[in-house]
């Protein structure tokens, strides 16, 4: 190709061939970007340039490496007006995604043809960022203003059909280069000269502000972007300065920052040293014991992958219950438009459910979801290993056993590991993978691939009570009840966190999923739980009254029929103010920044011992088992990253407040000593 932008003039056909060669999706870097600023000139006298990628994609964004320095010249928008001004014109040949900063060079373009499948976007606001080459100002203009809203405010990709319906593409082509070279050119206005439609009206754009701003739970740049595309209602030069200083002032913010670190974290911990350059084993066939709300989620997941499912219950009406569970899901799939009619057939023949583990027999690997119970699931892999080749993979959903002892005396003991999914778990993105002292490194990477064909974020866990995320979630929720005992109320901490940006607050979230679950984990660890550690019975009072979440219509708070809003319940205040008078604690106000300041702490000290214990590789770990599993909000970019923006300092100054308030009850990291 000559370079990352290759340009070739042929004098006979009077056609210029701009080729940017950047692997892995040719990403607008600063040598990209010179190359294609070179190009303009070297193209001037053919009759049309024809700009295309090497690769799978076309351009697919910015080079997110070089955000965190000053901007080096050229800009993109210098770029992207020369390509627009070119006396020469410019035809976009594209596939794959066009995204960022390479729909922005592509709306430059005076042509776009597109095969068939190419997707267009302009996603920086998942990254904290607004366009910054006159995205916001060329697509009201190019594709209007509903689709301009839904990709530079939510994110969202159109694809080729959706692009050439509203005239932003010229042909969608099988051959896109063929239909290039074919192409007379003509004289057309450019995108930045054609006068943007008319705006939605106030009541439009107010209705978008409040759906950006509930969606966007404390992140500030997808109302910028809106607040940029609005500019676009005047004169495009203005408007494409006042998008550039935006755009550079958020690549400079914290939430930038923190949404820029989760999305390299994501892909360094798809890749844990330990599986680097081993092959995973090839699964096709994937047994599921269990078919309650868990299993049937994991097998529906398996399903939407492609794999084949047996679906293992104990008795013939269980089975058929576990079945229509399935079922219910792929057809829920299908009326959210997520799979069509076909995909829907493929993945109902795919399943097959059964009594007993005889079919197991033709798995390549088994997961149970059976009770929560060591016994349980020893039995089970007891059973499974009788009938599986010797080699298949065996794995346990548990949340919080240890597997060492759910897979005591199974034959070769390296093809064991736990694979922790989240429910409901055709939906949620976290796996974390658990590994044994036993568990080689091939089943480690067969697990990544799987999770890779489930669309997971994988995280490798060692194993210690609960895992990552759960045993960080005890710490949290001990922390809140602590609160609780001396002067918050449920609703106050909840709100709080809210505010944070968390998804719900710890007293919501433990109402969803039940206090049943977390008492029996405390009983778990009555025998072994620290006896200068504090204890705040709340939960344990209220599940001796039958409050234990939203299933029974009461916990923390309460439920109406068929309504899941909370509801403050005056007996559950009168439990908590009576608890604190009992034990003679002095109720005191806490502010929401004091809330949240303590139980960041709490999040960012746990993670830290996991990393320092070595449970977790890394901080990086940490923060994506925070975000994929537990509603952390990601424009924090986790628990150990906003500790770090936050200081150490103030780390340690919340821990000395925890510590002064429930003395003996922490243990401390090493960095927040």
């Amino acid at each position: 190709m000559g370079g990352i932008v290759d340009t070739r003039v042929d004098t006979d056909t009077g056609l210029a061939w701009v080729t940017v060669d950047n692997p892995p999706v040719n990403a607008t870097s600063t040598a990209v970007r010179q190359g294609l600023l070179d190009a303009v000139t070297r193209v001037q006298g053919a009759r049309l340039a024809i700009l295309r990628c090497a690769g799978r994609t076309f351009i697919a964004g910015g080079d997110m490496r070089e955000f965190d320095a000053p901007p080096q010249p050229p800009d993109l928008p210098d770029v992207v007006d020369a390509i627009e001004a070119s006396a020469t014109p410019f035809v976009a040949v594209m596939q794959g995604t066009v995204l960022g900063g390479g729909l922005e060079i592509a709306m430059g373009c005076a042509y776009r043809i597109a095969a068939p499948g190419t997707r267009f976007g302009l996603p920086e606001v998942t990254v904290g960022l607004i366009p910054g080459a006159g995205g916001t100002q060329r697509a009201p203009r190019l594709f209007g203003w509903d689709a301009a809203i839904d990709m530079a405010c939510a994110g969202k990709l159109l694809s080729a059909q959706e692009a050439h319906a509203r005239g932003a593409l010229d042909a969608i082509a099988d051959d896109p280069e063929a239909a290039a070279r074919a192409l007379v050119p003509e004289p057309r206005i450019p995108v930045s000269e054609r006068p943007a439609p008319p705006p939605p009206d106030s009541a439009r754009i107010a209705a978008h502000r409040r759906t950006l701003a509930a969606r966007a739970r404390g992140q500030t740049a997808p109302l910028q972007a809106l607040d940029a595309l609005l500019c676009a209602t005047g004169p495009f030069r203005e408007g494409q300065r006042k998008e550039r200083a935006l755009h550079l002032s958020l690549r400079a913010s914290d939430q930038s920052r923190a949404l820029r670190h989760a999305f390299f974290a994501e892909r360094t911990v798809a890749r844990p040293a330990v599986i680097r350059d081993r092959t995973p084993r090839e699964i096709a066939r994937i047994a599921v014991m269990g078919g309650g709300l868990m299993g049937a989620g994991i097998a529906a997941a398996c399903l939407g992958a492609g794999y084949r499912v047996d679906l293992l219950e104990r008795d013939a009406a269980t089975a058929e219950a576990a079945r229509d569970r399935v079922r219910g899901l792929i057809a829920g799939a299908l009326r959210r438009g997520k799979i069509d009619q076909a995909r829907h057939d493929a993945h109902c023949a795919a399943l097959r459910t059964g009594v007993g583990i005889g079919h197991a027999a033709e798995a390549d690997l088994a997961i149970e979801a059976v009770f929560e119970e060591t016994a349980t699931k020893r039995a089970a892999f007891a059973a499974l290993a009788q009938v599986m080749a010797p080699d298949a993979i065996l794995a346990t959903n548990t949340s919080y056993l240890d597997p060492r002892e759910i897979f005591a005396g199974i034959p070769a003991p390296d093809r064991c590991l736990g694979l922790h999914f989240f429910a409901p778990a055709h939906v949620m993105k976290l796996l974390e993978v658990v590994r044994l002292p036993e568990t080689s490194a091939e089943t480690l990477a067969t697990a990544f691939a799987l999770a890779g064909r489930l669309r997971k974020v994988a995280v490798l866990s060692g194993i210690c009570d609960g895992f990552i995320g759960n045993r960080m979630l005890a710490a949290y929720r001990r922390a809140a009840e602590y609160m609780l005992a001396d002067g918050a109320l449920p609703e106050q901490i909840d709100g709080a966190m809210r505010a944070f940006g968390m998804a719900m607050g710890p007293f919501e979230a433990q109402d969803l999923s039940g206090l049943h679950i977390a008492e029996a984990n405390r009983r778990r660890q009555d025998a072994t739980r620290p006896a200068r550690e504090r204890y705040v019975t709340l939960s344990d009072q209220l599940c001796a009254l039958g409050r234990t979440g939203q299933r029974a219509g009461k916990g923390w708070y309460a439920y109406a029929e068929g309504d899941r809003r909370p509801r403050v319940d005056p007996a559950v205040t009168s439990l908590i103010t009576d608890y604190s008078a009992a034990h003679g604690l002095p109720r005191r106000a806490q502010d929401a920044g004091e809330i949240q300041a303590r139980l960041l702490a709490v999040l960012a000290n746990e993670g830290a011992r996991l990393v320092e214990e070595g449970i977790a590789d890394s901080d990086a770990a940490v923060d994506m088992v925070k975000l994929h599993g537990y509603g952390f909000p990601r424009w924090r970019g986790g628990p150990l990253f906003a500790a770090r923006q936050a200081g150490d300092a103030t780390i340690r100054a919340a821990l000395d407040a925890l510590d002064a308030a429930s003395p003996g009850s922490w243990v401390r990291a090493q960095r927040y000593r």
